[in-house]
């Protein structure tokens, strides 16, 4: 039986993703402006944006901060979004303050959407729990992402690509600002706003040079200033890739520089230490990304990538061919309506020996034999189409002697994991959650 405050939750979904700040601000104003209690840092980019943030909260927690991390989607529980030092809410926190924000809406007159709400539930826990900086992934863009109402002075920018162009812009120009402006101005939002002491700082990667170029020209006519860190040589990481040592690079220079600006503020943090940051960094696998599945035997059973999108497929056929060359893999394969799967194909169609096409009760999902007659067309191997299940996966992995490749769609990834939580220990950090609706909005 549904909760009430999942109930009210859910029915935000009908209000689909609309920018701006303005419910943001009056609900959080109605409960006593929570983002205002903990130091933010903002996480934004076209990709990167989970694992970075995920890295960033750990190095932090490490260095003795009580760390809050709000990221999205979720994989199978609307749990995992909401985390305070890696655990996540429980559930009947999360129930009771959706009613609470439910309650505070009510005397606001507003409409919030599911992603605003949920934000807000995230400020008001990381209120209770006493944390002391909070890492918040942007949903969508910045400037009017829900999570720009949280008062920060360090944004990291993971990469830009066109996304969202019919809110965001259609150049990647545009993009980028858009993404830039999610940290508050230094001189306060309104009257009753106290200044954010320190520098404003970007720490940027990614960008092409022409995109950096215009990343600094923002900076500059906002005052701020610009790190942009060379990828480290020398992080070893769970998550295969080197865009995952990109991102993992950009959290060890965000987490040095909010130390060092910030550090003082807290009795309980260490000063920063590089060799702590990196020794976190080896246990710290962000799930569904690169994540390589052993079985108890040691052998490797799957390899599991969100590649939800084009940019995403090309990295991860960059990784494959960095780790296995000269290898192909069974793959099962399924992917959204509205993503450029026909590109995506061509990435990964090198690495593949054969598909199995698979798809989720989502509505969202796109049939598996419309990918069946695009793959034919490029002259690929279609092993079988269907709906996703335990048999399928179970199939694909024992027919052959080497690992099934499981790859698209992230809502895919989640079902994935949520079939074989109980069987990798990998995935014990699963264990225990509920399986409930994955919006992103």
């Amino acid at each position: 039986m549904i909760s009430k405050g999942m109930e009210y939750l859910e029915s935000r979904l009908m209000f689909g993703m609309v920018p701006g700040l303005e419910s943001t601000f009056k609900i959080c104003a109605a409960l006593g402006d929570p983002q205002k209690v903990f130091r933010t840092v903002h996480v934004v980019g076209t990709n990167g944006k989970g694992s970075c943030s995920y890295y960033l909260s750990g190095i932090l927690q490490a260095h003795g901060i009580k760390t809050g991390l709000y990221t999205s989607p979720h994989l199978i529980s609307l749990r995992e979004r909401i985390r305070v030092n890696d655990t996540t809410i429980g559930e009947a926190d999360l129930d009771r303050l959706l009613l609470q924000v439910k309650d505070a809406v009510e005397t606001v007159h507003v409409e919030p959407t599911f992603f605003e709400v949920l934000t807000i539930v995230c400020f008001l826990y990381f209120r209770e729990q006493g944390v002391q900086v909070a890492v918040l992934e942007a949903g969508m863009g910045g400037r009017l992402d829900s999570t720009a109402v949280a008062r920060g002075n360090v944004a990291v920018v993971t990469s830009i690509g066109l996304e969202h162009t019919e809110v965001l812009g259609s150049t990647e120009s545009a993009i980028l600002k858009e993404k830039m402006a999610v940290m508050p101005d230094v001189i306060a939002r309104n009257a009753s706003d106290e200044a954010i002491s320190g520098k404003k700082v970007y720490v940027v990667g990614g960008l092409s040079e022409s995109l950096l170029a215009e990343a600094k020209d923002f900076a500059a006519a906002v005052e701020a200033e610009i790190l942009v860190p060379a990828t480290r040589e020398d992080i070893k990481l769970p998550n295969l890739g080197r865009h995952y040592v990109e991102n993992a690079s950009l959290s060890l220079a965000a987490a040095e520089l909010f130390l060092r600006q910030a550090g003082g503020d807290f009795s309980n943090a260490k000063p920063y230490s590089d060799s702590l940051a990196l020794e976190t960094l080896k246990t710290r696998s962000w799930p569904g990304r690169m994540q390589q599945l052993f079985d108890a035997k040691g052998s490797l059973r799957f390899i599991l990538d969100g590649t939800h999108n084009s940019h995403a497929a090309r990295r991860l056929a960059e990784t494959l061919d960095r780790y296995y060359p000269g290898q192909k893999f069974p793959c099962v394969f399924g992917a959204l309506k509205d993503k450029d799967v026909e590109e995506m194909l061509r990435f990964l169609a090198p690495y593949v020996s054969e598909w199995h096409l698979v798809r989720t009760p989502y509505e969202r999902f796109r049939e598996p034999s419309e990918i069946a007659g695009i793959l034919e067309k490029m002259g690929a191997v279609v092993a079988s189409t269907g709906p996703l299940s335990r048999d399928v996966l179970d199939c694909v992995s024992d027919k052959v002697k080497r690992p099934a490749l499981v790859t698209g769609s992230l809502y895919m990834i989640g079902e994935v994991i949520y079939l074989l939580k109980n069987d990798f220990d990998s995935l014990a950090f699963f264990r225990g959650l509920t399986k409930v609706t994955n919006e992103h909005r």
